[in-house]
């Protein structure tokens, strides 16, 4: 029976995936192997040392202690994908609103029927001029970020008759192919920033991408472009953005991350983190991380780990061997070398590295005595072994 934790309210369409008779789901179970989360931080959680993987139900982990997890021996997940539609649409929205002011419209109607002796009708035929914005039809979108979000906003864009720029340096052939032929794929974040009437950012946020639109981003745009981040706050320099609101380089920017800086300026549309808050996101994403967690905890699969390689292998024979390790020179040697000296046979193995960390999947033809599992712990830079019986 494995344990599972969860530290916020997981959709029950997610959690039905974990069967009650092999898996005991609760937000107070004790000792857990696995821990499906959302939004909770988990940098001041003591982990158990019988803590395997954690789930996210959504994309961004800046909620999870990577490094430490990864040291540990525990894989993180994602749901990359679940609520690419979700965030998709919002776009739509925030363009829309961008450029035709509808939130400041929608305002001023209300203060005229909150004004006494105001005619309302007559009041927005004769100020409606102020709220006036530009079409999306033949501008240009230019996408920050070619993934499972950025592709399906670049792709609808261009169903929308707009011009659509793309950047991403780690586009990805499966990316690529997921994009549309007509989508200006560029090298040079420059070019997009150049061209684009519109910025949209689909990027994850991690110490290299903080402030990738700052005040020199920021002077290489069309004047008054309007730029929306539903990917998060910190990829935005909020001075500098505050700058080119107040001088009119940037007409509008959309952030689905307010704080109190950012919240208040001029031209600002804040939105209150709704990017992936849709019942069919929350449960797209609750159901992933429940499959993830489940496979990697029954059978060893690792799939969209944030910290460690997709490695996964069809079940063969008696056991199975799961070893997390460090990305060094002769690991397999020393691993598969304890094995043959035990006279254990290898009946199907696979092994792949991410950056630093590596993991081992070997399935054998007979159980593993205890004693050869603490051989391989004992081995110098092996993380974490998992036996898995039949």
């Amino acid at each position: 029976m494995f344990r599972v934790k969860t530290m916020n309210k997981i959709s029950p369409v997610g959690l039905a995936v974990l069967d009650t008779g092999h898996f005991q789901v609760s937000d107070d179970v004790e000792q857990p192997n696995g821990i499906l989360v959302r939004s909770a931080s988990l940098h001041d959680m003591d982990f158990p040392d019988s803590l395997r993987a954690i789930a996210r139900a959504g994309a961004g982990t800046n909620n999870i202690p990577i490094d430490r997890c990864s040291e540990a021996g525990v894989v993180v997940f994602n749901t990359p994908g679940a609520n690419a539609n979700a965030v998709k649409e919002l776009v739509l929205a925030a363009m829309l609103v961008s450029s035709r002011d509808l939130m400041g419209g929608s305002a001023w109607v209300r203060e005229q029927a909150q004004t006494e002796g105001v005619d309302v009708a007559a009041a927005v035929e004769k100020g409606k001029s102020a709220f006036v914005g530009p079409e999306l039809y033949r501008k240009t979108l230019g996408v920050m970020g070619l993934g499972a979000i950025g592709a399906l906003v670049a792709n609808i864009a261009l169903s929308l008759g707009m011009e659509v720029y793309g950047y991403d340096p780690f586009l990805s052939v499966d990316a690529a192919l997921r994009l549309d032929r007509h989508v200006h794929v560029v090298k040079n974040v420059d070019e997009l920033y150049k061209n684009a009437d519109y910025i949209t950012i689909h990027m994850p946020y991690n110490k290299d991408t903080k402030d990738t639109i700052d005040a020199e981003a920021i002077s290489k745009m069309k004047g008054g472009v309007r730029v929306i981040n539903l990917a998060r706050g910190e990829l935005v320099n909020d001075d500098g953005m505050i700058a080119a609101l107040e001088s009119g380089r940037v007409s509008c920017y959309v952030t689905d991350f307010p704080n109190n800086k950012i919240t208040l300026a001029k031209h600002v549309v804040p939105i209150p983190h709704l990017g992936a808050s849709s019942p069919e996101s929350e449960e797209n994403c609750a159901v992933m991380a429940a499959q993830e967690l489940q496979d990697y905890l029954e059978n060893g699969n690792i799939r969209n780990s944030v910290n460690l390689p997709n490695v996964s292998l069809d079940r063969s024979g008696i056991a199975r061997i799961c070893i997390i390790h460090r990305n060094v020179p002769s690991m397999l040697a020393n691993l598969t070398g304890i094995l043959s000296k035990e006279g254990v046979n290898i009946e199907n193995m696979t092994n792949k590295a991410k950056k630093d960390y590596a993991y081992t999947l070997v399935d054998i033809n007979s159980k593993l005595p205890d004693r050869v599992a603490d051989e391989l712990r004992a081995v110098e830079n092996v993380l974490r072994v998992r036996v898995l019986q039949h």
